[in-house]
């Protein structure tokens, strides 16, 4: 059995690490670099940068600071955000990333996915899915594009298979509706996607206890937690979500408490 990773994730806005509801309201919660730094002494198993404005301003991710947060931590990154073309999954690994997390430019561009993974082997790419409910879509769930900004019509479980299809190594998951909510993960939308396709699916958006993070694995499939919230300001720490995953006998990395 694979280790259950832990994934604290930097949301950057303006070479900021920030955090909000369903990506709005976004507060200051300290730098990037500083952040991944000290997460990845406190036992993370990776850390995930995502410039969440990257796209919906047209521009490429801040490969400075993603330089930057890759020499400052010694666990695998992945980092995403305003990536549209082979040259820019290209540039993120040069600078210092172990993935690249690809979202919009997928949707628009499926063939990103395929040559992504032709080039740079699938265990680089990963498939970013911002989904939201939607009753008329045949999962009950639609993708959507832009920091959850646009509607796409597309299917949330049908895209996961064709994402996995075209080559990517994993799943991003995250409930819109649920995204910095801290009322828990999505469980339903987790299993379905875990259940359904044949690479890990990493769990994000409402968690807001080590309980929500076990009950994710056990109920859901997940094979990863990502969290930032309740790391960021303190709420819980990577060693507390560990300690309860020990508890109900989820395989783990390492629980040493390094808090102190």
């Amino acid at each position: 059995m694979l280790s259950t990773r832990v994934i604290p994730c930097l949301d950057v806005h303006n070479g900021r690490t920030v955090k909000g509801i369903n990506f709005v309201n976004l507060k200051d919660a300290g730098d990037p670099v500083e952040q991944a730094k000290k997460y990845s002494t406190l036992g993370a198993d990776e850390i995930c940068f995502l410039d969440i404005s990257a796209t919906n301003e047209k521009r490429k991710a801040m490969l400075t600071v993603i330089s930057k947060t890759a020499e400052a931590c010694f666990v695998p990154l992945t980092v995403g955000g305003g990536v549209k073309n082979i040259a820019d999954f290209r540039d993120m690994l040069n600078s210092g990333a172990d993935k690249v997390s690809i979202n919009s430019s997928a949707v628009y561009n499926p063939r990103l996915i395929n040559e992504s993974s032709d080039k740079f082997g699938n265990q680089c790419v990963v498939l970013a899915i911002d989904a939201v409910e939607n009753k008329i879509m045949p999962s009950g769930y639609e993708v959507t594009t832009h920091g959850g900004r646009k509607k796409t019509n597309i299917d949330v479980l049908k895209w996961a298979k064709k994402g996995v299809k075209n080559g990517a190594g994993e799943i991003l998951l995250t409930s819109m509706n649920s995204d910095g909510t801290k009322q828990g993960y999505n469980l339903k939308l987790t299993k379905l996607i875990s259940e359904n396709v044949s690479v890990p699916v990493i769990a994000s958006g409402g968690a807001g206890h080590p309980n929500d993070m076990v009950k994710v694995v056990l109920e859901a499939g997940a094979s990863a937690v990502l969290a930032a919230s309740v790391f960021h300001y303190g709420i819980h720490s990577i060693y507390s979500v560990k300690r309860e995953m020990l508890r109900n006998g989820i395989s783990i990395r390492d629980c040493e408490n390094k808090n102190e």
